[in-house]
């Protein structure tokens, strides 16, 4: 006889000798090599929509679904058509005149002793008015920023009245920022996105809400900063904010920043409206602007802090 079969045969004998509860309890002794399965105590996943039906109902438990951040994929190939930085092609005209842009900024955030700048690695993106190119500069700014060798870049989605963050990457709207205020979302790892840029994450806008300009001056808010701001060293972080002149919410969120980049379209934008929209972040101690939509005079040639090249202003949209 096996030992195996003599296991069962000891096994049986206990059960009729102490009942079911003392079977629970054999000890190893008797079957060294054998393992004996626990009763299933779950409910088991065997597929799409079906589900083990030997478990009773009253003792099925759920599995657990965890949040995690996820990855999404930025179409590169794509965004080098429309005229967006992209690390593969990093001597095209638009991530030169990027790296014009970010090299400032890059200096200011990293700053220290007496030049240190409070907050200067939260850097926020807006506009006077709508439709100047404030997404479209905040985007490349932050691919520009994460084709560095040294900095990890987190992209956030301020504009939380009129997102596009998501729209211009051809993605759907998600949880994202309004969601961790709220409360919705209690970790903000559950929201963020990392993306096929190596160094480059994304926190969304998330789902809209009616009391956003309180809940952006919150104290809630000043948590979440310091902790994107504190937890890693190495990291910018980008805020596609809404225009300066449009909402009150751009101009609560610019009190948090070290620097404002304000982006001006070129022939469109007045002096007077410059000058009123500076007025509004008198308290954010950096402010740079950026010429956008703007003619060159020859390919090739800069005009300083611009976008275009050529004789013809390119067709890019806020």
């Amino acid at each position: 006889m096996s030992l195996i079969e003599k296991a069962v045969q000891r096994l049986d004998a206990l059960k009729q000798a102490s009942g079911e509860q003392a079977a629970a309890r054999v000890s190893t002794d008797l079957a060294p090599n054998v393992v004996a399965a626990p009763e299933p105590v779950a409910e088991v996943a065997l597929g799409a929509g079906r589900t083990s039906s030997s478990v009773p109902e009253a003792n099925r438990v759920p599995l657990p679904n965890p949040q995690v951040s996820r990855s999404i994929q930025i179409d590169l190939h794509r965004f080098a058509q429309i005229g967006m930085v992209t690390p593969d092609l990093p001597r095209s005209a638009i991530a030169e005149e990027f790296r014009l842009i970010k090299r400032p900024l890059l200096q200011n955030a990293t700053a220290t002793g007496p030049t240190a700048i409070e907050n200067g690695s939260l850097i926020m993106v807006t506009s006077a008015m709508p439709g100047e190119g404030k997404s479209f500069t905040a985007i490349n700014l932050a691919i520009s920023m994460a084709m560095e060798l040294d900095y990890t870049v987190l992209l956030v989605d301020a504009d939380v009245s009129r997102p596009s963050v998501l729209n211009r990457l051809g993605l759907p709207p998600e949880r994202g920022l309004m969601d961790v205020l709220s409360g919705e979302v209690s970790d903000l790892g559950d929201v963020l996105l990392r993306t096929n840029i190596e160094k480059l994450s994304i926190l969304p806008a998330g789902m809209p809400h009616s009391r956003a300009t309180e809940m952006l001056a919150s104290e809630s808010m000043n948590r979440l900063l310091e902790q994107i701001a504190n937890r890693y060293p190495d990291r910018i972080i980008v805020f596609d904010s809404p225009p300066l002149l449009v909402t009150t919410e751009a101009r609560v969120l610019a009190t948090h920043m070290g620097q404002v980049v304000i982006v001006v379209e070129a022939e469109q934008t007045t002096h007077g409206t410059i000058k009123q929209a500076l007025a509004t972040i008198e308290g954010c101690p950096v402010k740079l602007m950026v010429l956008n939509k703007s003619r060159g005079q020859g390919s090739g040639s800069y005009y300083g802090y611009g976008y275009g090249y050529g004789s013809e202003a390119r067709p890019e949209a806020a």
